[in-house]
């Protein structure tokens, strides 16, 4: 067994099955660490983040949580608000990963899923990156079947994150999530060969 888990990111843009495919991850008995899931915990009443934001910001903080609505409301009036959220928030993502993976160094694979990969430079202190894909018209289906999503939003999401090419280009392992069967055969075949690699 080697000293630490062979660190696998997972990123791929809206729509192209991350979630689903770290499902696959999951039931195979891969740790999965979530990138949202740990800012939506630091955020939450007694959560790390708290204190801090509301130093920065005390109108983003209601009942002792952080409000994500007024936080992007901050966000709009004033160009300088998601630095220095950035500057609270990434070191306390980064600790919570931290203790993820000491939690799980027994693991020969543990699996990071983090939707802004490349865009926060995440793929320096990884082993591999895995990009989830589909087609353009499969990922705008499945964005605009969402309950609230505008074509406008979808636009203004896709305008933020990286093109789905160059996350391509750039990735170790690359999976096309057009159907679930196929996309769990493509986990398991992927898992298998990183455990078998990295035992």
């Amino acid at each position: 067994m080697s000293a630490r888990p062979f660190l696998l990111g997972l990123t791929g843009s809206i729509g192209m099955g991350k979630s689903t495919t770290a499902g696959f991850f999951r039931a195979l008995g891969v740790p999965v660490w979530d990138a949202d899931a740990a800012v939506h915990r630091l955020y939450a009443q007694g959560g790390a983040a708290v204190g801090p934001i509301a130093a920065l910001c005390p109108a983003a903080v209601r009942q002792d949580a952080v409000d994500r609505a007024a936080l992007k409301d901050w966000i709009a009036q004033d160009e300088t608000a998601l630095a220095l959220i950035e500057a609270v928030v990434h070191p306390l993502v980064a600790a919570d990963r931290a203790r993820f993976v000491e939690g799980h160094r027994d693991s020969s694979l543990v699996l990071l899923d983090i939707p802004l990969l490349f865009e926060t430079g995440a793929e320096a202190w990884l082993d591999a990156v895995l990009v989830v894909t589909a087609p353009p018209e499969v990922q705008r289906a499945r964005v605009l079947s969402r309950p609230g999503m505008t074509e406008a939003q979808f636009e203004a999401i896709l305008d933020r994150q990286m093109p789905d090419a160059d996350k391509r280009a750039r990735a170790d392992h690359v999976i096309e999530t057009q159907t679930l069967e196929q996309t769990r055969a493509e986990v398991q075949a992927l898992v298998q060969q990183l455990r078998h690699a990295h035992a």
